[in-house]
Order: C-alpha cells, then sequence, then structure tokens
C-alpha cells in the first residue's frame, strides 16, 4: 500500500459558507506543508483528513482508502490540533499509557514504544510530570508523541508552533522532518517560515481555493527577477508603499530598509535580490501581477 493522499475536487460548507471550493492535492510521502492566512480553510482540509468532518462534494483517499472509512482511516493517521490538550492531572507516562490503551496497543507494545517516543520529542525525564505543569513547548512535543504513538502513516499537524518562543519552534521543526523520514507530515501553518525550513512541497490556500501547489523552488520562480531591496528615508515609505507590494521593513535610523516588487527597477538605488518564500506568498495572497506596479 502506497503511502499518498489523493484529494479531488473536494468541497465543504458550513451552513451557506463554502468553506472549500473544488480543492485537488496530492501528497506523498515527507513533508508537506499548507500555506494559508486564518480562515483560510486550512483547518477544514485537516479536519476532513483526519474524519472530524464529513465532506459534501469530491473524493479523499488516504493510502487508497476512501475517507468515509473512519474506522480504517484513523488507524492509520495521527492527528495533533491546534488547541490539543489532554488529561492535564495525569503524569506524562499516564497519559501516553491511557491513550495507547485506547489506541488498542498491548501492555508490551505500550512498555516498549511510550519511552521511545518521549525519548524523541526529548521528554524522557519529564516522564512523571503533570501534563498541567509543562511548557506550551513541552505540550505540543507530548502531542506529537500521543500522535505518533500507534505508528501512523500519516501525520497531520494543525498550527503546531504559534505562540512557542523561537527556540521551542526550531526544535519542533526539527522533530517533524525527523518524523518525516518514512511517513507523510502535513503541516498546517500561517508562519512562511516554517514552511520554509522545513516543507520541499507546498500548496498555499485563500478562501477555500488552491492558488499553488508545487515544490517550494516552482513557488519562489514566480517571483523570480521581480523582488527589489532599496535604503530609502522613512518619510518616502508611504508613497513606496502606495505604488509597490512591500513585503519587509527593516528600521535603520532615520531609514528603513525595504524589499518590495517590481516588474522592473522601481526607482534608482533599488538593488535586485534573490526572492523568498514570504515574498512569493504575498505576491500570490495580494492578486500577484495586479501588485507589480510601474
Amino acid at each position: 500500500m502506497k503511502t499518498k493522499i489523493e484529494i479531488q475536487h473536494l468541497d465543504k460548507f458550513y451552513g451557506q459558507k463554502k468553506a472549500l471550493s473544488d480543492v485537488s492535492l496530492t501528497i506523498e510521502e515527507g513533508m508537506f506543508g499548507l500555506l494559508g492566512r486564518n480562515g483560510a480553510g486550512k483547518t477544514t482540509i485537516m479536519k476532513v483528513l483526519a474524519t472530524l468532518l464529513e465532506k459534501q462534494g469530491g473524493s479523499v483517499k488516504i493510502c487508497g482508502i476512501p475517507v468515509e472509512n473512519a474506522s480504517e482511516i484513523r488507524k492509520i493517521t495521527g492527528y495533533l490540533p491546534q488547541d490539543f490538550s489532554m488529561y492535564p492531572n495525569m503524569s506524562v507516562y499516564e497519559a501516553m499509557d491511557y491513550l495507547g490503551v485506547l489506541s488498542g496497543l498491548t501492555k508490551a507494545e505500550r512498555k516498549q514504544r511510550i519511552p521511545m517516543l518521549l525519548e524523541k520529542v526529548n521528554l524522557q525525564s519529564n516522564y512523571r510530570t503533570k501534563v498541567k505543569a509543562l511548557s506550551g513547548g513541552m505540550k505540543r512535543r507530548l502531542g506529537i508523541a500521543q500522535a505518533i504513538l500507534h505508528n501512523p502513516k500519516i501525520l497531520i499537524v494543525d498550527e503546531p508552533t504559534a505562540g512557542l518562543d523561537p527556540e521551542e519552534r526550531v526544535r519542533f521543526r526539527n522533530l517533524l522532518c525527523e518524523i518525516a523520514d518514512d511517513r507523510i507530515v502535513i503541516l498546517s501553518t500561517h508562519i512562511v517560515g516554517d514552511i520554509e525550513a522545513t516543507c520541499e512541497k507546498i500548496a498555499v490556500l485563500d478562501e477555500g481555493k488552491i492558488l499553488f501547489q508545487g515544490t517550494v523552488a516552482e513557488l519562489l520562480h514566480l517571483v523570480e527577477g521581480k523582488v527589489y531591496k532599496a535604503e530609502i528615508s522613512r518619510h518616502e515609505l508611504d508613497a513606496v508603499k502606495e505604488r509597490f507590494l512591500v513585503t519587509s521593513i527593516l528600521a535603520l535610523g532615520n531609514n528603513v530598509m525595504i524589499r518590495l516588487l517590481a516588474e522592473e527597477a522601481p526607482f534608482q538605488g533599488a538593488g535586485r535580490c534573490e526572492p523568498g518564500v514570504e515574498d512569493a506568498y504575498m505576491y500570490l495572497m495580494q492578486g500577484r501581477g495586479d501588485l507589480l506596479c510601474s
């Protein structure tokens, strides 16, 4: 059975509102990033894949199994929601052991897998700590451990680094990359840096529709030759922002260093520079060619 997710013409409604519209994606082994602003439909896709929401149209197959077969899908998927919480008064080990029982693991399997997973997520020294006493980053890492306790082929992770400090964010991203060696890991986020640091293949979603899917290199190609850097005075900034999409601003005393998108050199002193994922993402989200004024 090939580790693969096939989504064809997926539709999902919340009442009269269409949350997903004709979404088609193919996701294979490794890290896959789902990027979009809050409310774009990322969580809806993930909940459909995790069998927590029913679709209204289209087809979804996970490793060849239709998503309607929820019991079989749940055997091969793990899910870490954005608002993850678990048994605050249990110790880390007790919570993992209880979840292992619910997952149908034998006592011998739990005894073998739980210490291994706690070591993998760097919580082996906290196995007696109550869940409620863990830091935010520790709780997210515990969430990963519980999500892969039954060794799923698919791991679905929704906005995992939101609210984490930079050090914990890097640690968490590295952990996801390690886990993705032999399974699909779908990372949903609105944080461009998380995608840039971990994923080779991505999809950009907005208002329930796919704006882009492909490799990071293909995404960057959209703005190749269109990204410029310039140092300007602060009083010039508003006028520049009216004419061009400014993707970053760095204060330099009375001046600012900006990155912007333009089809050709926008003004004297602006130099072309290498594009980043954030540049390409802003290009997609703000209307593509309409932004590149002259």
